[in-house]
């Protein structure tokens, strides 16, 4: 197994973001990656965003357009739609579930 420490491993996280990609630049699986971030104790990214994602839902509630607020997270406006999807808010907002089908 590739030989990858704690500080390597953050870094690595930073700048990859998934473990399949860091997996693929040392040429170890994707649990690989995942079985060495759980021994170093290091929560994945997706983690890290819970706070990030409640504030745009939160920003979208109170009607700042998607567009702006993907700028501000420098996000694409498609993954800014899916993270207010996902929580539900597209439909309490309009009453009704929108976007195309």
């Amino acid at each position: 197994m590739a030989r990858i420490s704690k500080n390597q491993l953050v870094k690595l996280q930073k700048k990859y973001k998934t473990d399949q990609a860091i997996g693929k630049l040392y040429g170890i699986s994707r649990q690989a990656v995942h079985q060495l971030r759980l021994k170093y104790g290091i929560t994945p990214v997706a983690e890290k965003h819970k706070e990030r994602d409640a504030e745009i839902v939160k920003l979208y509630k109170n009607n700042v357009p998607g567009t702006k607020i993907a700028r501000k997270y420098k996000l694409s406006i498609s993954q800014t739609y899916r993270i207010i999807n996902n929580a539900g808010a597209l439909r309490k907002k309009n009453g009704k579930k929108s976007g195309r089908k």
